[in-house]
C-alpha cells in the first residue's frame, strides 16, 4: 500500500531533494544511502542555488552544537516553507532516534521524523505526509533493514564507505551512541568482501570500513581475531589501492590486527585511535576499558611495524570532575603519543547519558583555557611531525572537493597513503582527477597540510574503468 502510495504520488511530478548531515562518518554514509532511497523513489536532486522540495537532515546527537545547529536550520525553513507550498521537512539520525517527540514539538512544521533503524522508509513517510498532510514519527528500537542492503548515491566515484557493524556494546558513560544506534550487530564476511568487490568494479581505489568500534567485529562470531581476518580478506581484492578503518577501540586492538595491517599492503599506514583523556581517574569515570599506558603501548607496537604510520584521535576537555591534574595526564599523553592530528571536543552535557548527572561539571571558562592550550600543544607536535618529511617523496590520491587546481599555485590537493592532506604543484598539461595518484616531494610543511613543489614523477588514471595507465611529467 505505502509503495503505491509513493509511485502515484511520484507519477505525475519530479520532486527535488537536499541531504544535509551533521556527526560522524557513519552519519555521511547513512545520508549516501538517504539519497540513494529518494533517488530509486524518482526525486532529483536540487541545483546548487535551487529551493529543494524535500530538505533532510540527518542528526548527530554526540554533540550539544549539532542540536544547536539543526534547530536553527530548522528555524530558518519554516519561514522558507510557508513560501514555498508543498516543500517537506524530514529530520532523521541520532537526534531524532533520541528526541523523536521533541523535534515536532519544537518545530511542528517538521513533516516526517525518522530513527537511525528506519531509514527504508523515508520515502513512503514523505509520501503518506503528503497524502494525509499529518506529520508522520516513524522510530524503531532495533535494527530492520541493514543499511547496507539499501541503494546508494556516494559522493565519491573513487572512495566509498563499507560498513561492517551497526551499534555498539560499549558503556562510555559520555555517549549516547548506544541507545540510538541499539547493540552490535555484524554483517558477515562473505557479504563485505562481496561489497568491497562490487565498489572496486565500479571504479573505486579507496575502501573505508565503518564501525562504531570496528575492531570488536566478529564478536558473535566463532572465529577468533575476525576484524584482523576481514582486513586481509578486503585487502586481498583485486583492484583495491587503498583499505582503511574507522575507528576502532583501544580497549580491544590486538597485536593480530597490528600484523594484519603491517602485512596488508593495501592497509594505509594510518590509525584514528580515540584516547579521549590521559588522565587514568578520568578513563575510568568514562568506562574506557584501558589505560593510558595500554594506550601508549599500542602505538608503540603500531609504529615498530609500521613505520611512519601516522596516529590521529579524539580527545575531551573538561568531562566531569576533570582537575588540572588530569588536564596536564592529558598534555603529558599528547606529547607522547606525537599525533599527527586530533579531533577534540569540549564536554557538554548529553541527556540521557550517565555523565550528565555527575557532580562535578567543569565551569565552561575552565574547559574553553583547557581547550585553548590542548590546541597549541597539538598544532605544534602535528607541524613538528609534518617537518620530518620535507624531502621525502609521498603517494598522493587526488580528492574530490581538495581536488581543484589553484590557478595561482598550479597546486592540486589530496591525501597521502598516511592520510595527511597534500597541496601538489601539478605541471602544465596534465589534469589529474579526482583518484588520480600522483607521486611528489615534500618541499613544506605546515601544521595541518604539506606542499609538494617539485619531484612530481607521474600520475595514473584509470579513464571510464579501463587498465591503469601510468604517465609521466617531470618537474
Amino acid at each position: 500500500m505505502l509503495l503505491s502510495l509513493v509511485t502515484s504520488l511520484m507519477m505525475n511530478e519530479t520532486r527535488t531533494y537536499q541531504v544535509i548531515t551533521y556527526g560522524c562518518q557513519m552519519n555521511v554514509h547513512d545520508s549516501e544511502r538517504i539519497a540513494g532511497l529518494l533517488d530509486q523513489a524518482g526525486y532529483v536532486p536540487a541545483g546548487e542555488k535551487a529551493t529543494p522540495d524535500v530538505v533532510v537532515f540527518n542528526t548527530c546527537a554526540v554533540r550539544e552544537n549539532a542540536d544547536n545547529r539543526l534547530y536553527g536550520n530548522l528555524g530558518h525553513l519554516a519561514q522558507v516553507k510557508k513560501d514555498h507550498p508543498g516543500m517537506q521537512i524530514a529530520v532523521g539520525g541520532c537526534m531524532a532516534q533520541k528526541d523523536r517527540d521533541i523535534v515536532l514539538s519544537r518545530a511542528p512544521w517538521v513533516d516526517v521524523v525518522f530513527g537511525t533503524h528506519t531509514i527504508a522508509h523515508l520515502p513512503a513517510l514523505l509520501a503518506r505526509a503528503r497524502a494525509e498532510q499529518l506529520a508522520q514519527i516513524d522510530i524503531a528500537e532495533a535494527l530492520i533493514t541493514f543499511p547496507s542492503t539499501l541503494p546508494s548515491r556516494r559522493e565519491s566515484a573513487y572512495s566509498g564507505w563499507v560498513t561492517i557493524s551497526v551499534g555498539c556494546n560499549n558503556t562510555c558513560t559520555f555517549c549516547i551512541v548506544p541507545s540510538v544506534r541499539g547493540r552490535e550487530m555484524d554483517r558477515d564476511v562473505h557479504d563485505i568482501v562481496t561489497e568491497v568487490k562490487l565498489l572496486v568494479d565500479q571504479g573505486v581505489q579507496e575502501v573505508t570500513l565503518l564501525g562504531q568500534n570496528v575492531n570488536t567485529y566478529g564478536a558473535q562470531f566463532p572465529e577468533p581475531d575476525a576484524f584482523a581476518s576481514l582486513l586481509r580478506s578486503c585487502g586481498e581484492v583485486e583492484g583495491l589501492r587503498r583499505l582503511r578503518f574507522a575507528s576502532p577501540h583501544p580497549a580491544y586492538f590486538t597485536d593480530s590486527v597490528i600484523a594484519a595491517m603491517a602485512e596488508t599492503p593495501t592497509v594505509m599506514p594510518s590509525l584514528h585511535m580515540p584516547a579521549q583523556s590521559g588522565s587514568d581517574e578520568i578513563l575510568r569515570k568514562m568506562r574506557r576499558a584501558y589505560r593510558r599506558d595500554r594506550f601508549l603501548s599500542i602505538l608503540d607496537a603500531v609504529r615498530t611495524r609500521i613505520p611512519g604510520a601516522a596516529v590521529t584521535t579524539d580527545i575531551i576537555v573538561g568531562f566531569p570532575t576533570e582537575t588540572e591534574q588530569d588536564f596536564q595526564a592529558t598534555l603529558d599523553l599528547v606529547r607522547q603519543a606525537r599525533f599527527a592530528a586530533a579531533f577534540t571536543f569540549q564536554y557538554s552535557i548529553r541527556p540521557g547519558t550517565p555523565a550528565a548527572s555527575m557532580d562535578g561539571q567543569v565551569p565552561h571558562p575552565v574547559v574553553q583555557e583547557r581547550y585553548d592550550r590542548l590546541i597549541e600543544v597539538i598544532d605544534e607536535i602535528a607541524w613538528q611531525e609534518n617537518k620530518k618529511l620535507v624531502g621525502s617523496q609521498v603517494e598522493v590520491m587526488f580528492a574530490t572537493g581538495e581536488g581543484r587546481k589553484d590557478d595561482r599555485t598550479q597546486r592540486m590537493s589530496g591525501r597521502a597513503q598516511d592520510n595527511r592532506l597534500v597541496h601538489v604543484a601539478v605541471p602544465d598539461g596534465v589534469s589529474p582527477r579526482p583518484g588520480d595518484i600522483a607521486t611528489a616531494t615534500v618541499t613544506y610543511a605546515a601544521p595541518h597540510h604539506l606542499i609538494a613543489d617539485s619531484g612530481f614523477t607521474g600520475w595514473i588514471r584509470t579513464p571510464g574503468g579501463d587498465a591503469w595507465q601510468e604517465q609521466t611529467s617531470l618537474v
